[in-house]
């Protein structure tokens, strides 16, 4: 089992990956208004230990982050968990998506359905 530090460690590589790999991301309005994709990928870096592992406990910060973009915009939801980005963070869409539910977020149209991705 890893020790605190290398999952501290391995948590901080993720963060400045997607940091470094929203750089090159152009931004547009589109399924997530006028925020950058970027932006709102990177509002959601509580939650990427739980969006590769569908074991991981979702940290409470990360329900809060999706239950308000849930609520403001679904469809910037399903953008961010399915972008290149994501892809390049190590996020597992079939994984990410299931977050809303375990965080028992009880109106979460956007987490049931991403694209090709369905929620049982």
């Amino acid at each position: 089992m890893a020790s605190n530090s290398t999952k501290a460690c391995l948590v901080a590589v993720l963060a400045f990956m997607l940091a470094w790999a929203a750089a090159f991301v152009v931004d547009a309005a589109g399924e997530c208004g006028k925020t950058p994709i970027k932006s709102a990928a990177a509002s959601l870096s509580p939650c990427l230990s739980a969006a590769g592992n569908a074991r991981a406990k979702v940290p409470p910060t990360c329900c809060t982050k999706v239950g308000a973009m849930i609520k403001m915009s679904p469809k910037c939801l399903c953008a961010v968990l399915l972008s290149p980005l994501a892809k390049q963070a190590g996020i597992k869409p079939a994984i990410a998506i299931t977050i809303p539910k375990r965080c028992s977020i009880s109106n979460r149209s956007a987490g049931k359905k991403c694209g090709s991705y369905t929620v049982p």
